[in-house]
This record gives structure tokens, sequence and C-alpha cells, in this order.
């Protein structure tokens, strides 16, 4: 059985190892620097193998031995906004955090595929395929997975049909600088611009953006991990499972849509060997032109974090 590595025992990737577990699509090791705490956690996800029926395993570790060999390593570790908080204003702290994490989880597994799901997400993207030495390809960030997830529901909401029927994407930068793509996007099969309103649509792109910022306010304590660890896992099963499925996420681009060398938010193929493609859409100029700016700005953060790839 494949084997999913998966680091930080918070709600988030904790969320992430009992789905990948009952999904039945790896073998998981969670591992986590609080000593106990994997290792508690894995215990007591196992002790629900005979209700849940699944034959995955799970171990929880403190240590990075046990995640030898590797088919697929989740970074969730990082310090969670809180209230008030931008992803820009974890940059510093959680650059850290990757820098340590990576450089001791990738030389273990130097065939897996890294999905990164810490904040700022493209920019620690950047960091943990600098860290790593991986080919770009096989590091990926979760992000338009999470926006467009949100995007749909809303969408689904104000439309009054079931979130599944919605189709959308949403691209660019993770959160504050998404660029929504409501032209693009169906309800019941049909464009979302003949069922509702321009002030409509505009409310739930803004909406949209500000998806964690909302939750983070609501719970006062920690940050979303539901909706986000089923886009995790969505991505980690189609690398798995080699679907080829397109997926909005945080790729290395080189070329498409007029930009190269960044990690950003854009339309691409997953498979066994991480990206296997990147589709270009076809974009209005105005589109296009969010795309653009929301790489500038990622690019100028990376820039201040000093890391080259």
């Amino acid at each position: 059985m494949a084997k999913v590595t998966v680091v930080g025992a918070g709600f988030f990737g904790k969320m992430v190892a009992q789905r990948i577990l009952q999904k039945d699509l790896a073998d998981v090791v969670l591992t986590d620097i609080v000593e106990g705490l994997p290792q508690g956690l894995a215990l007591d996800m196992m002790q629900s193998a005979p209700i849940e029926g699944f034959s995955s395993s799970i171990v929880g570790t403190n240590e990075y031995g046990p995640t030898e060999g590797s088919d697929v390593v989740v970074v969730t570790a990082g310090l969670p906004r809180k209230p008030g908080m931008s992803r820009a204003d974890l940059i510093g702290k959680n650059s850290q955090i990757i820098e340590s994490v990576v450089g001791q989880v990738a030389p273990n597994s130097p065939d897996a595929v890294l999905i990164v799901v810490t904040n700022p997400l493209d920019e620690m993207t950047h960091v943990a395929a600098a860290v790593s030495g991986l080919p770009k390809e096989r590091v990926i960030g979760q992000a338009g997975m999470l926006d467009s997830a949100r995007f749909r529901y809303f969408v689904a909401e104000a439309v009054g049909c079931l979130p599944h029927e919605v189709e959308g994407a949403t691209l660019g930068s993770h959160g504050e600088i998404m660029v929504a793509l409501p032209r693009l996007a169906r309800a019941k099969g049909r464009p979302i611009t003949e069922l509702l309103s321009a002030d409509e649509i505009s409310a739930i792109c803004e909406r949209t953006r500000d998806g964690g910022a909302e939750i983070v306010g609501l719970l006062k304590t920690g940050s979303a991990y539901f909706a986000p660890s089923s886009g995790t896992v969505a991505m980690v099963q189609a690398v798995l499972q080699d679907t080829k499925e397109t997926m909005p996420v945080c790729a290395w681009v080189t070329g498409q849509y007029g930009l190269s060398d960044i990690f950003l938010g854009v339309p691409a193929k997953l498979g066994a060997g991480g990206v296997v493609d990147i589709e270009e859409w076809d974009l209005l100029p105005d589109e296009l032109e969010q795309l653009h700016a929301a790489a500038a700005i990622v690019r100028e953060r990376v820039e201040t974090l000093g890391v080259d790839l």
C-alpha cells in the first residue's frame, strides 16, 4: 500500500490523516514535535478501524525516520492565524518552520510529491521547493482547491442548489489576492451570470476571498480545517491514483499565462509525478491582469525571504 506522511498533528493534520485512512488511500505516518500527541491520535484512529472498516494503518511519531519512503508528504506545520491577522503576517515565522520541517522530511523521501498547506501558501510552497531540492513539479500548494470549494458553496447557497451541482474555480494567490472567475462558473449546467445579479456575484467573490478570515473570526482561536483537509486529500488521491484530474493548485509556472519562475494558483493536472501539466484557460484581459497582479505580490513577498530556487 502507498505511504503518506502528514507533518503536523494539529486539527488540520489529524483531519487529513483521518480522511486518508477512511478512504483507504494509503498507510499514514503522522509526525509532530509534541511528545505523545501523534501517538495518541494514531492509536485513537486505529481503534475506529473495526467500525469504519478501513484496512490502512497509521503510526504516530516525533521522529522523521518512520517517514522514510513516503509517496506523498503533506506539510501542515505552522502557526495558524488569529483574528485580525492576514496570511502575510505569518510569513517570517512559518518560513522558519517550513525550512526546518522540509529539511528533515525531504531527504527521507526523495521520490515523494510534497503538498504544502502552511500559510502564506504561495510563499511557503516556494520555500518548501527551495529547501527540499525536489523537482518543482513535485512540490504543490493547496490553495485553489479550498477557495474554489468556498466559492462553489456560496454560489449554491445563493442559487438554491446542491454544492456539488456548482462548477467553478479560483486562480491566483490564496485568499486576499485570489482571482475569482465567475464568468466560467455554472450551477446545474447554467452560467451563474444568468442566475445571479452582478452585485450578488461580487458579494460571493468578496466573501470567498475573506472566507478564511470569517472562520477565524468566529472560532476566535484556530482556523479552518474541515474544508481545507478535504481539498488536500483530493490532491493526495489524484497523485496516488494517477488520475490526472485538473485541480486549481499552487504550481510552478514556466511561461503559462505569460508568467514564469513563480509558484501560483493555476489549473493543473495532478498525477503520480505531481503536476503533470498546466492548463491554459482562455482568460479575458482583466482576468489575466488580476492573475499578473497576484503574481507580482507573491514575487515581492518571496524576495523578502531571500530564498532562491
